[in-house]
C-alpha cells in the first residue's frame, strides 16, 4: 500500500508517493505522518492511499504522529480546491487547518565546534558566535529571533564550510499534547470507608484524613487533587498513605483547557429558558433557511438590529437536534465574547471558542473536542472554519461583509466567506451569510440568484433606525471652532450622560496624533523600515510608533533635518479623542477601545462587561465599535471624522468607508430609548457620506455597481494582485518588469482580448518593513488560468483581493 503526501515544506508545491510500512497499516487519507525528505524528516499528510506509486522504489513512511485522521474528507476536498483557486501549496493550506503547536517545519541546529574562533572584522560572525557560546545548540528559529531583518544564514554557511560550525537536520517535536492531571476518587464502598474513620492515623493526622475521605466519599467522580487540600487541608502524604489502605486511588487523568469554562459558569440559567418572539420577517427567513436543500447558500440582508443573531440561534438548534455540528464566523474577537453568551445558554457545554488570543492548549483541546464530536458549535475568526467537525449541517458568517475574513497580511491569502460557502457544499449543509450591508459582489450575486436573498427590512425595537445629522466641519472652523468636537456632539454627549444613558464615539484611527512635523522646514518623522509616518501615542508624550513593522523611537526634542526646536504633533486618534473629552467634562467616565487596549488575553470582554455593566459613559473606539455590538443603553453615536479612508487610491475605497458608517450608525437605538447618530465630516457632498446618513444601503449599492460597470472593476470581472518584495529597490523594480513582459506575451499568446495588466507600480506603501514593495494588478475574467502555469517564486499572489494598496 502507498500514500501520497503534502508535505509540510515552505514553497513545495508538488505531492509526493511513499510506502506505508506494515506496522502502519491502519493509517488512511487525512493522517498526520513523518516521513523522510531528502537529507531532512519532515511532517506530512496524508491526501489519498494508492495502489501504486508514481515513481520506482519511494521511501517510507516514518511514523504516524496521530492515531485519527487530523483532517476530514471534506476538509481535504477543501484544502485541495483552495490551493487550486488561491495558486498556493496545497501543505500551506493544510497547514491553516491544524492547531498551532501541532503542525512542525523541519528546522536546522547549528553547533559551535570551534570556541576559540574570532573574527572582529565581521559584526554579524561576532555575534553569532557569542550567541552560540551563550545559549548552545540552537535552531535556525531561534536564532532568527536574535536577527530581526539580518541575513544571517549566508554567514552560517561559511562559518559551516571553515569548520567553525556544525549543522543538523531536525524536525521539532509537537509543542501541544494533551494535559494531565492528579486526581482522586474513592475505591470502596461509602459503608466501608465510614467504618475505617477512627482508624485513619494519629492525633495529628486523623483529622485531616476523615476529613478527606469524608470529602471523597461525596464525590460520585475522580476529583483534582488541588480540590482536595483547598477542601479539606489535607496534604499528599495524608491521601498516599488513604491509598496505601485502598480506600482510595490516585491517578492521572487528562483534562481539557477550556477557555469557556469561567463564562459558562456565569451563565444565568434562566437566560436558557427565555423564548423570543420572532417578528413575521424572521419567521419567513427561518423557514426558508430549514427547509433549504443542502448546499444552499442564503444571504440574509438585515438591517442592524433586525434580529439576525436570534435567526442564527434558532437554525443551529434545528442542526443540533438532527446531529450536525454548527460553524458560527465572526469577523474579530472583538465579537465573540457576546456572541458566544448568547449561545452557551443555548447550547451549554456544547460550545467551542477559536481565536488568535487562546494558548496553544486551549486552541489544541478545543480542536481535539471537536473532531471527536464533543463539541456541537463553533464560534470564531476566519480560522474556526477548519475545525474538523465531523458532521457539518450549518456555516454561519455573520458580518460577511467585513474584511477581516480575508487573509492577505501572511500566505497563504484566501477569503473565509467564499470558503466557507465551498466547505458547505462539500458537507452538504447550508451556508447563511449575514450582513446589514453586505459587500456589491455578495449582493450582486444574491441579485442574480447565485445565492438566495433573504430581508430583514425593520429593527426589533418600534424606534426604528437613529437619525444621523451631518455635520459640516467646515462650517464649524468657519464659526471659531477649532476643536475636534462640533458643537452639536459636545452639547448631545453632556446631554446624554446627564440623561444616564451612553455614547459611543467612533474614530477609525489609533493613537493621539498622526504624524510629526517640524514647523519649520516641514519635515516629517518616517519609520525608516517603511517610509511611512510615525505615530504619536499618549500613554508616553516621547514614544513615537510605526503601525506597520512596529518600530519604535524617542520623540526628537529638535528636528533632525534642519535642528528646529518646533516639532509638532498634528493629526487626530483615538488616544487624541479620549482625552480630549476627558477634558471637556472631567465627571464622565470613558473607556477607549482599539487595538492598544486589547492586546491581552481577555481584553475585548473585559472591556465589553465594564461599558454594558455601566461602569463607563462613553466608550471610544476605532473598528472594533463597527462589528455588530448590541449595546441597549448607547443612545448617542458620534463619529469623529467620517472622512477617514475615503480618498486612498482604491476602487473599494468608498464601499469600506460607507459600510463601517453605517454599522458604526446602527450601534445606536437598539432599545426602546431611541438614539440619534451625529456624523462630522469635511466631504459632506460625497456619495457614500450621502448614503450612509439615509441609510440607503440599496442606493449606495447601485450607485456603486454602476462606477464599478463603468471602470471594469468586480464583479464584472475578476483581479489578482501580484506583490514583489526585496530589499533593493532596483532589484524589485527589475523583477517586476521582467514579470509583466512574460505575462504581457501569454496574454497576447493567448489572445486574451479581455484580460490587462495594472503596472508594475510601486505598491500605495512602497516601503514596509525595510523590504521595496512593486505590484502588478492582472484584470482578467479568469486571472487563476493565466498564472498557473508562470514561475512566480517570491512573489505573493492574491486572487480577488479586497484592497489594491
Amino acid at each position: 500500500m502507498f500514500a501520497r503526501i503534502a508535505v509540510n515544506v515552505p514553497t513545495i508545491t508538488n505531492l509526493y508517493d511513499y510506502s506505508i510500512p506494515p506496522e502502519l497499516a491502519r493509517v488512511q487519507a487525512g493522517c498526520l505522518v513523518t516521513a523522510p525528505f531528502g537529507n531532512q524528516i519532515v511532517q506530512g499528510v496524508i491526501v489519498d492511499l494508492l495502489d501504486s506509486p508514481s515513481v520506482e522504489n519511494p521511501k517510507a513512511i516514518i511514523d504516524l504522529l496521530d492515531p485519527a485522521p487530523v483532517l476530514t474528507p471534506p476538509q481535504l476536498a477543501l484544502a485541495i480546491r483552495l490551493a487550486e483557486s488561491t495558486l498556493s501549496p496545497l501543505a500551506s493550506i493544510v497547514s491553516l487547518m491544524l492547531p498551532t503547536g501541532l503542525s512542525q517545519q523541519a528546522d536546522v541546529t547549528y553547533e559551535l565546534r570551534n570556541p576559540n574562533y574570532e573574527d572582529k572584522t565581521h559584526a554579524i560572525t561576532t555575534r553569532l558566535l557569542n550567541l552560540l557560546k551563550e545559549r548552545g545548540i540552537l535552531r535556525g528559529r531561534q536564532i532568527d529571533s536574535h536577527f530581526a531583518r539580518i541575513d544571517w544564514r549566508r554567514t552560517a554557511q561559511v562559518l559551516v564550510k571553515k569548520g567553525i560550525l556544525s549543522t543538523k537536520h531536525v524536525l521539532p517535536a509537537p509543542r501541544v499534547r494533551p494535559k494531565f492531571v492528579r486526581v482522586a476518587q474513592l475505591a470502596v464502598p461509602p459503608a466501608e470507608a465510614q467504618e475505617q474513620m477512627p482508624s485513619l492515623g494519629t492525633k495529628q493526622t486523623l483529622a485531616r484524613r476523615q476529613a478527606a475521605l469524608k470529602f471523597l466519599i461525596q464525590q460520585p467522580d475522580a476529583i483534582n487533587l488541588s480540590w482536595v487540600y483547598a477542601e479539606t487541608g489535607c496534604k499528599l502524604a495524608d491521601l498516599q498513605e488513604l491509598e496505601e489502605r485502598g480506600l482510595i486511588r490516585l491517578f492521572e487523568s487528562e483534562i481539557f483547557r477550556d477557555s469557556l469554562e469561567g463564562i459558562g459558569r456565569q451563565i444565568n440559567k434562566e437566560t436558557s429558558r427565555q423564548v423570543l418572539e420572532l417578528t413575521p420577517e424572521q419567521s419567513v427567513a427561518l423557514e426558508n433557511i430549514l427547509n433549504a436543500q443542502p448546499v444552499a447558500t442564503f444571504l440574509l440582508y438585515g438591517i442592524t438590529g433586525s434580529g439576525k443573531t436570534e435567526i442564527y440561534l434558532r437554525a443551529a438548534e434545528e442542526a443540533v437536534k438532527h446531529d450536525k455540528q454548527v460553524i458560527i464566523l465572526v469577523p474579530e474577537i472583538a465579537l465573540t465574547p457576546q456572541a458566544v453568551r448568547r449561545f452557551l445558554s443555548r447550547f451549554p457545554g456544547q460550545v467551542g471558542i477559536v481565536h488568535s488570543k487562546l494558548s496553544e492548549g486551549e486552541r489544541y483541546d478545543t480542536w481535539r473536542r471537536a473532531r471527536s464530536g464533543k463539541l456541537k458549535v463553533i464560534i470564531g475568526a476566519r480560522s474556526a472554519l477548519f475545525t474538523p467537525l465531523p458532521n457539518v449541517g450549518l456555516i454561519v458568517v455573520d458580518e460577511c461583509h467585513d474584511g477581516s475574513y480575508y487573509q492577505s497580511d501572511i500566505q497563504p491569502s484566501y477569503h473565509a466567506v467564499t470558503a466557507a460557502q465551498e466547505y458547505a457544499r462539500l458537507c452538504g449543509a447550508v451556508c447563511v451569510l449575514g450582513s446589514a450591508t453586505p459587500t456589491i459582489e455578495q449582493r450582486f450575486n444574491a441579485e442574480n440568484k447565485q445565492s438566495i436573498k433573504l430581508e430583514l427590512p425593520r429593527r426589533i425595537v418600534e424606534t426604528g433606525l437613529p437619525p444621523v445629522q451631518v455635520v459640516d466641519m467646515r462650517e464649524e472652523l468657519k464659526t471659531g471652532n477649532r476643536g475636534i468636537f462640533s458643537r452639536v456632539l459636545a452639547e448631545s454627549l453632556a446631554e446624554t450622560v446627564s440623561r444616564g444613558e451612553q455614547a459611543i464615539l467612533f474614530l477609525n484611527r489609533r493613537g493621539t496624533a498622526t504624524y510629526i512635523f517640524c514647523r519649520d522646514c516641514g519635515h516629517v518623522l518616517k519609520c525608516p523600515n517603511c517610509e511611512t509616518p510615525l505615530t504619536l501615542h499618549a500613554e508616553n508624550k516621547v514614544h513615537l510608533l510605526c503601525h506597520h513593522c512596529g518600530y519604535t523611537r524617542q520623540r526628537p526634542k529638535t528636528c533632525p533635518n534642519c535642528n528646529s526646536i518646533q516639532i509638532r504633533e498634528y493629526g487626530l486618534g483615538s488616544e487624541k479623542v479620549e482625552a480630549d473629552v476627558q477634558a471637556m467634562y472631567p465627571n464622565i467616565r470613558t473607556l477607549r477601545w482599539d487595538w492598544d487596549t486589547t492586546r491581552q488575553k481577555d481584553a475585548h470582554e473585559m472591556i465589553l462587561t465594564h461599558f454594558s455593566n455601566h461602569q463607563a459613559d462613553v466608550l471610544v473606539g476605532t473598528q472594533m465599535l463597527a462589528k455588530g455590538l448590541d449595546l441597549p443603553l448607547v443612545t448617542l453615536v458620534g463619529i469623529v471624522l467620517a472622512d477617514v479612508g475615503l480618498n486612498l487610491p482604491d476602487p473599494f475605497a468608498s464601499e469600506r468607508v460607507f459600510q463601517t458608517l453605517t454599522q458604526v450608525a446602527g450601534r445606536a437605538g437598539r432599545s426602546t430609548l431611541g438614539g440619534k447618530v451625529i456624523m462630522q465630516t469635511f466631504m459632506p457632498e460625497h456619495y457614500a457620506i450621502q448614503f450612509a446618513a439615509q441609510h440607503d444601503v440599496d442606493g449606495f449599492y447601485l450607485r456603486e455597481l454602476e462606477y464599478r460597470k463603468q471602470l471594469g472593476y468586480p464583479p464584472y470581472t475578476r483581479l489578482a494582485r501580484l506583490e514583489y518584495r526585496h530589499a533593493d529597490p532596483v532589484k524589485a523594480e527589475e523583477e517586476s518588469k521582467k514579470t509583466a513582459d512574460k505575462l504581457k506575451v501569454k496574454i497576447e499568446a493567448e489572445r486574451r482580448h479581455q484580460t490587462e495588466l495594472i503596472g508594475p507600480v510601486p505598491s500605495f506603501f512602497s516601503k514596509v518593513d525595510d523590504l521595496y514593495r512593486w505590484q502588478i494588478v492582472v484584470r482578467s475574467p479568469d486571472p487563476v488560468s493565466l498564472l498557473r502555469d508562470i514561475k512566480l517564486t517570491d512573489w505573493r499572489i492574491e486572487i480577488d483581493p479586497i484592497s489594491l494598496l
